[in-house]
Formats: structure tokens, C-alpha cells, sequence
């Protein structure tokens, strides 16, 4: 690369500090990017490379973006995984002498996004950062756009899954680790390898305890961490420290946003396994991954974006506590019965946009006129809020009441400071309304009048020159001028300054006119900078309060989240559920909340669930493919969760003795990339499911055993279902081994159930309904017939069948398979279903009847008729 040149050695220098990032170098109306980042940056973004010293005999490869777009190139860059370092011009290139300085103000990463535009508005955009030890692990997630920092620690035998199920809940863009990972825990890294991109080595001496301690105090502004109850929690200070510390060398300086830390305790809630969460569909559906057909698509009617991130945190985490799940329905009830109420709530809440990310956005370098236009907006919005909290007479209603704040001095600030159509950037300029500043409005009244007075000169000078089409204009290259066509050119007072010559015009400046435009440009100067001075002000004053409005925020997120649960239910008509400590889960009538709203073909039909730890412990569910044995499953499991996030349910009543964990083995897929077949991974998750079920879980299973034979797969369903059993969790086990219902027979606590089907002219009809009793078929080459396999495969598969059912056995053992006959002999013959000889064959194989004496024969002959049951 040439670096010959001040300004490309200005580049390296920058580029050398941040070797990771694709650095933005501002030049002019463009960010320029040079050598290997041009070539990588412009896949990334589908520009154009291009190259600088052209004809050079050692090109620099260059491309660029314009400065004004630079938030969608940026966007395609993160997206991508990539960090980039926004370099900017500090000074005005006119005034530079020499090269024009400039710093890296801000480093983007996955991690460190404030840009709305780059953010999904209804989930944190989290940096995860992970402090391991011998012990355990911590565990921080910042949310750099909210100012949200959590830790939490882990520790003890199940610390490791509990951990990465914890990671994986949260989805973090970006995940910090120490630089020597990978050899201080090898299992930890090798786990995290999963992560890709997502995974960022830095300094490990910033998860040092002091190290970290320090950046924390420093973060909270504070001179000890007890007071945020951190006190004995080593490993959740480092990766807390860690986060603060990372985030504020991106952003160049203090983090404003972040003011507060809040553990996290895994303990007081629901742990839901990534298969869980993918089974149920609980924020993504299993088609495309969108929100479409999730449950979260399905609740989320929230108003505001902080009430939609609430609820998705609630939805995967649901509550492990009595008290705490009653206090969430007692407030779901009153917006559920008082509709004025809660339509007063949602209409205050309709205007209020993101109170939280915009006070986020605020206390950052980027901060915008808008952003302060918009956290006033926002802000003044509480009053009407207020009237509706005031009215919400439970538990969680005097809280929001204890911690209730107008925010009244900073949003009359705001009212009265900003204008109404304030511009995205500072540098524009006119954000300030008038009234609020007298000097400001004395320099802008300036330039107003200033329109008054050049047209009264360029009156003037239209009688002093006798030129009736003299024009004073402006342009930013020439100032102002005065214009007169060509031809009357010599006929111009003598003293006007001739300054351009244009095709048919020339334009002049006068003494009078010079004096006008120096006054008008230094009010316009002087007034820019005066409003730009009061914006640094009306900032430090706003960021000085951003933690009121932060509180505000997370209040009106909760009133929102609640409110919607409410309006929901009223609208689905769902019920409030009775959950208590017991161990029944009776549900009466209960649907799947997603699958009833789809717009399916047909009615969707209510089924009753009953679970318990004792004679109805583990139910076998039998029955058709399609008949609905996994919508059954899966709808209970949803109850529950939905009782236990503190929503109305799908159901005509619902009966919930609370869960510690709900478990689903729900599917088939791979992970080929992982070297895991499919039943491998089956049998992972099973596995997952055995080691950590207790007696209060609610446990889910659709098919175990499929992936492979069908002696196997009868053999480890079986096993599962006796284990289970053993261990006293309430389930529900979906199968299409028949054979497991005769486990009601030697176990109490199981019972069999199946769904409904009517046959009708070899057609089958499904009802839909859960009845007592197992399946006795499966009726699947029914199914394969809907599914539009060609008629021959359907009459060969109904003659096997009929052959399987009548047991035709030839001599030697083998099933008479026999297809019909084609050149060269039958099509093919099954030799898998050849039944296990009995004792009796093998005996009878072994006699040498020559030897026998007729006594002996006999003899033998009863011995084994008795052997036989005969």
C-alpha cells in the first residue's frame, strides 16, 4: 500500500490502533476505506472497489460510502458480524492547517448498537460478557441501547449447561471472552466455538477482579458495589467490569446510559432448555424462524416497544413462585374486566415509542436534536399514564405507584427548548424553538429581517442604475451579489465591484451590500453556533435526569406487558388460571392458543388434560399421524407456561400446580455440522431430559425411539416410560408403539389414552378428541394416501400389512412378502419382521426322534405342551 502521502499515514496510524475493524475514515462527504478493508468492505456492502494512485505501479485498493447513508452501509457491515471504527474529521478542512485532524470517535460492533434502524425494536440487542473460573462462571448482559446491564453466577455440577442454557436464552449479537479461553477451560471454549462470529477474544486483564471492580465503580459513579448487592459475587463483578469496560472503550468515553446493574436470579425462575424453546415455538415457529406462529406473535400486543421486550423476557422465563404468578393475574384480571381502563392505559401508552432506548440514546455521543425532541414527547405522556396506573389496585399496582415519577422538570425543558421539526443532525441547525433564548433570537431575527432589507436595497439599486432587472442573489460559493444582464453592464454605478461573469449576466458586489452580507453570514455564524452551544447544555442537563426517565420507562413497560395480557385474553377468551403448589394440572377444555387462531379448515376441538403425581402421572397417548396427539401435548405445555408467566390461558378452566421445569422432545432434526444424526440428537435432548426432570416437572415427548429400528425404538420408549415413571414427573408421551400401553398394566401410574378417528369406506375421519383408552392402529397407510403416494404404493402397502396382521410365516421364519411376480423373480422380500423362535421350537429342533423310545417320546411330548400353556 502507498503511505507515502500525510493523509494515508494518517490512515495507518489510525488503522494499526484498531486492527479488528473496518475503519470508516471520513474525507469530505465520504468514508473512505483503503487496502485489505476496501476489499472486504466492499463485498460486504456490494459497492464498488476501486483503486487510489491510479497508474501508481502499486495501486491502493479504495471504496466508499456517503457520509449521509453511512447508518445503511453500517447496518449491512454489523449484520455481517464485521466492527467498524467511525473515524471523523475534528476540525473544518477550511480552517485546517496542514492535514485536517481527525479520531476514531466510536467503534460499531454486534454489541454496541444504538442505531434504531440497526435494532430490533421488541428484543435487547445484548453484549455477553463471560468471566470462568474454577468455581463457576459469570455471566453479563449489556444492553448498550437500553443501558440494561445484568449478571448472575454460576456454579455447582449442572454449572456449565446452566450457563450456556442461560447464553443461548438471551441471544446475544456479541460475546466477550478472555483471550486465553481456550486454553484455560477448553470445555467452555470449545462449547462457544458454536457461536462463530458472535465470538470476540479481548485482553483477558480486563476480567480481572480489581480490574473489573474498578471499571464498575467507575460505570455506577459510585465508591462500592454493595448497594447493588454485588457484595461476595467475584465472578459476576468481572464480567460485569469486563462489559463496562469493553463499552466504554468502543464508545470512546463514559457510558451514560448505564447507571445501574441488576442480578439476575435464575433460581426464582423457569429454566426452559433450547428444544423447549424451539419445540413450543415460544418466539420463533419452526417454519422460517420468524414471530409469525409463535406464541410471542401471538400475545404481543403490546403498545410500546419496552412492553414487547418485557414479555418476551416473561415468555422465557416464566415464574417459579405462587405469590409472584398470582400478582401478575390479579393485574391481568383488572385490565381483563375494566375494558375503559385498559383502553385508557394502551391509548397513553400508543404515543410513548421507545421512552427507553431514546433515553439510552441520549446519554451516548450520538445523541441527536430528535432524540431530545422525542424523549420529551415521551415523557409527556406520564400524566395520561398516570390516570390509568392510579386506578390498578393490586400488588404490582403500589409498586408502579412507589416508584412513580412525572419527570416533570425535564420534559418542560424539552417543551419549551425544542422545536417541533428539529433536524436529525445538530449541524443543521433550527432545533431550538423561539422563546426559549433571547440571544438566539435576537441573531435569527437578524437574518429574518435581513430579507426585508435586501429587497429594499435591491429596490434601491434598481433607481440608482436605472436597470429595472437587477436581482440580488446568493449562492454558498459567492455570497451574495447583485445580478444585471450582460448588455447593461457598462451602464452600472461606478461603485459596484464586478465579481463572476455568467452567460448573459454579471454579477456585482456593492460597498452597501458586502456590509448587509457580512452582518447577515456572522448572525447565521454566531446563531449556529450559540444553538449548537445550548444543544451541549440542554444534553448534560437531560443526562443529568436520564436515570428518572429510565425508571419510567421500565414502568410503563410493565403496565404495557400486563395490559396487553389482559386485552388479549378478553379477546381470545381465556381464562384465569388456579395455580397453586399442589400437583395436579387439570385443564378443562383446553386449546392450543396458536394453532386456535391459524384459520385452519376446520373447528379447532377442545380437549381436557388431567396430570398428577400419582395414578395419573405419565399418560400414553396413541393414535394417527394428524389426528392431533402432538397439538394435545403441546397445548398443555403451553397452558402451563402461559399460567405461569402470569397470562390467562386457552381453556374453559385450568388447574396448575406449579413446574419447575417444562421439558419437550418434540421432532426430528440433525446436526450434521455437529456430526450428530438425527437420533442422535434425539436421543441428546431425551437424555437432557431424564438427567434433569424432578418430581414437579411437566415433561412432554412425541415420538421417542423413531430413528431407529423398531425393536430398538420399542425398547428405549419403553425404558424412558418406566424411568419417568420412577422419577414421579408429570407427562404426556405421544407414540406410535402400541406396545406402550400395556404399561398400564404393571405400572399405577400410567394411563392410556388415544385420539378419536371413524373409518368410512376405507377412508378414515379424525375427530380430534382425547378419549380414554390406547389405539390399537395406526392407520397410517390412511395417511399416506392423503399425502397423495401413487395408488400402487398404497394397495402393495395394504397387502403387507395384511400379511404382517395375519402373521404369515413360511417355513423357514420368513414373512410371505411375496410381490407380484416380475422377470428374474419376486421384487423384493422383507426378512426384518421374522418372529424370535419360542423355546419350544428350539427344543423341538434338537430332539433326535430316531433315539427316542415311545415312552420317552411321550414323555417329552407333555413336557412340552406344559412349556406351551397347553
Amino acid at each position: 500500500m502507498s503511505i507515502q502521502t500525510p493523509m494515508m499515514r494518517q490512515y495507518m496510524a489510525m488503522k494499526k490502533e484498531h486492527p479488528d475493524a473496518i475503519l470508516f475514515f471520513r474525507m469530505g462527504d465520504f468514508y473512505e476505506m483503503f487496502g485489505e478493508d476496501a476489499v472486504v468492505a466492499s463485498k460486504a456492502m456490494n459497492i464498488a472497489l476501486t483503486s487510489r494512485d491510479k497508474g501508481a505501479e502499486n495501486q491502493t485498493p479504495m471504496c466508499g460510502v456517503p457520509f449521509h447513508a453511512v447508518e445503511t452501509y453500517l447496518a449491512r457491515m454489523i449484520k455481517q458480524g464485521f466492527k467498524v471504527a467511525i473515524c471523523e474529521q475534528m476540525e473544518d478542512p477550511k480552517l485546517a492547517k496542514g492535514i485536517v485532524k481527525r479520531e476514531v470517535i466510536r467503534v460499531v460492533t454486534p454489541g454496541a448498537v444504538v442505531e434504531p434502524s440497526m435494532l430490533d425494536d421488541r428484543s435487547h440487542n445484548f453484549l455477553a460478557a463471560v468471566a470462568p473460573s474454577k468455581r463457576g462462571f459469570g455471566l453479563a448482559a449489556a444492553d448498550l441501547s437500553t443501558g440494561l446491564l445484568r449478571v448472575c453466577e454460576f456454579a455447582g455440577e449442572a454449572a456449565l449447561a446452566d450457563f450456556l442454557n442461560e447464553l443461548d436464552r438471551i441471544e446475544p449479537r456479541q460475546i466477550i471472552v478472555p483471550d486465553n479461553l481456550d486454553e484455560a477451560h477448553p470445555p467452555l471454549f470449545k462449547a462457544l466455538s458454536a457461536y462463530g462470529k458472535t465470538l470476540d477474544k479481548v485482553d483477558g486483564w480486563i476480567f480481572g477482579y480489581e480490574t473489573a471492580r474498578q471499571s464498575l465503580l467507575e460505570q455506577l459513579k459510585v465508591l462500592s458495589l454493595d448497594g447493588f448487592g454485588l457484595e461476595g459475587m467475584d465472578l459476576a463483578i468481572m464480567a460485569g467490569g469486563a462489559a463496562a469496560h469493553y463499552l466504554r472503550d468502543t464508545q470512546k468515553g463514559a457510558v451514560k446510559s448505564i447507571n445501574r446493574v441488576v442480578i439476575h436470579n435464575p433460581t426464582g425462575l423457569m429454566t426452559l432448555d433450547p428444544a423447549t424453546r424451539r419445540n413450543l415455538e415460544l418466539t420463533k415457529n419452526l417454519m422460517d424462524g420468524g414471530r409469525s406462529g409463535s406464541l410471542l406473535g401471538l400475545l404481543d400486543d403490546t403498545m410500546t416497544p419496552m412492553g414487547g421486550r418485557i414479555l418476551k423476557e416473561w415468555i422465557l422465563k416464566p415464574l417459579l413462585s405462587v405469590e409472584a404468578i398470582r400478582e401478575r393475574h390479579a393485574t391481568v384480571r383488572r385490565f381483563f374486566s375494566d375494558t375503559a381502563l385498559a383502553d385508557s392505559a394502551r391509548f397513553a401508552l400508543s404515543g410513548m415509542g421507545d421512552l427507553e432506548r431514546t433515553a439510552g440514546r441520549v446519554a451516548l455521543p450520538i445523541c441527536s436534536p430528535r432524540d431530545l425532541l422525542a424523549l420529551g414527547q415521551s415523557l409527556a405522556k406520564l400524566p395520561a399514564l398516570r390516570e390509568a396506573v392510579w386506578r390498578v389496585d393490586t400488588a404490582i399496582g403500589d409498586a408502579w405507584r412507589a416508584l412513580w415519577d412525572d419527570v416533570a422538570d425535564l420534559r418542560d425543558l424539552l417543551e419549551r427548548a425544542m422545536s417541533p421539526d428539529a433536524p436529525a443532525a445538530a449541524r443543521d441547525g433550527g432545533f431550538i424553538k423561539h422563546g426559549y433564548n433571547e440571544r438566539l433570537d435576537d441573531l435569527k431575527s437578524i437574518q429574518t429581517d435581513s430579507r426585508r432589507t435586501l429587497l429594499k436595497l435591491e429596490e434601491e439599486e434598481k433607481a440608482r442604475s436605472g436597470i429595472a432587472n437587477v436581482k440580488i442573489k446568493y449562492n454558498k460559493v459567492f455570497g451574495y451579489f447583485i445580478e444585471a444582464p450582460r448588455r447593461l453592464a457598462d451602464n452600472v454605478p461606478s461603485d459596484w465591484m464586478r465579481k463572476q461573469s455568467v452567460s448573459n449576466a454579471e454579477r456585482f458586489i456593492s460597498p452597501k451590500l458586502k456590509e448587509l452580507e457580512d452582518a447577515i453570514l456572522n448572525a447565521e455564524e454566531r446563531a449556529l453556533s450559540l444553538e449548537l452551544e445550548l444543544f451541549e447544555d440542554l444534553k448534560a442537563r437531560t443526562v443529568e435526569q436520564i436515570h428518572r426517565a429510565q425508571t419510567m420507562a421500565a414502568v410503563a413497560g410493565e403496565v404495557d406487558t400486563l395490559a396487553a395480557l389482559g386485552h388479549v385474553a378478553r379477546r381470545n377468551g381465556y381464562t384465569e388460571p388456579e395455580v397453586d403448589d399442589a400437583d395436579i394440572i387439570e385443564i378443562k377444555d383446553g386449546r392450543h392458543p396458536i394453532l386456535e387462531r391459524a384459520g385452519l379448515d376446520e373447528r379447532f376441538v377442545p380437549n381436557d388434560a388431567l396430570l398428577d403425581r400419582g395414578d395419573n402421572r405419565l399418560s400414553i397417548i396413541t393414535g394417527p399421524n394428524m389426528a392431533g396427539k402432538s397439538t394435545f401435548i403441546r397445548q398443555a405445555a403451553l397452558i402451563c407456561l402461559m399460567g405461569q408467566m402470569g397470562s390467562f390461558v386457552p381453556a374453559a378452566s385450568a388447574k396448575i400446580g406449579v413446574c419447575d421445569r417444562i421439558f419437550t422432545r418434540v421432532g426430528a432434526q440433525d446436526h450434521l455440522q455437529r456430526g450428530q444424526s438425527t437420533f442422535m440428537v434425539e436421543m441428546n435432548e431425551t437424555a437432557m431430559i431424564l438427567n434433569g426432570a424432578t418430581a414437579r416437572s411437566l415433561i412432554v415427548l412425541d415420538e421417542i425411539g423413531r430413528g431407529t429400528s423398531t425393536f430398538d425404538g420399542i425398547s428405549i420408549a419403553w425404558a424412558v416410560a418406566e424411568y419417568i415413571h420412577n422419577v414421579g414427573a408429570r407427562t404426556l408421551f405421544a407414540t406410535h408403539y402400541h406396545e406402550l400401553s400395556e404399561l398400564a398394566d404393571s405400572l399405577s401410574g400410567v394411563r392410556n389414552l388415544s385420539v378419536a378417528v371413524r373409518e368410512w369406506n376405507d377412508e378414515i375421519i379424525f375427530l380430534r378428541k382425547i378419549i380414554e383408552g390406547g389405539a390399537d392402529k395406526s392407520y397410517g397407510i390412511q395417511v399416506a394416501r392423503l399425502a397423495g403416494l401413487p395408488k400402487e404404493v398404497i394397495q402393495r402397502a395394504g397387502e403387507i400389512l395384511t400379511q404382517l396382521e395375519a402373521n404369515e410365516i413360511d417355513a423357514s421364519g420368513h414373512p410371505k412378502l411375496k410381490a407380484k411376480e416380475a422377470e428374474g423373480g419376486p421384487l423384493y422380500q422383507l426378512s426384518m419382521f421374522a418372529p424370535a423362535a419360542s423355546e419350544v421350537e428350539e427344543e423341538l429342533k434338537k430332539l433326535d426322534v430316531n433315539a427316542m423310545t415311545p415312552i420317552e417320546a411321550l414323555t417329552k411330548l407333555a413336557e412340552l405342551k406344559k412349556k406351551a400353556g397347553g
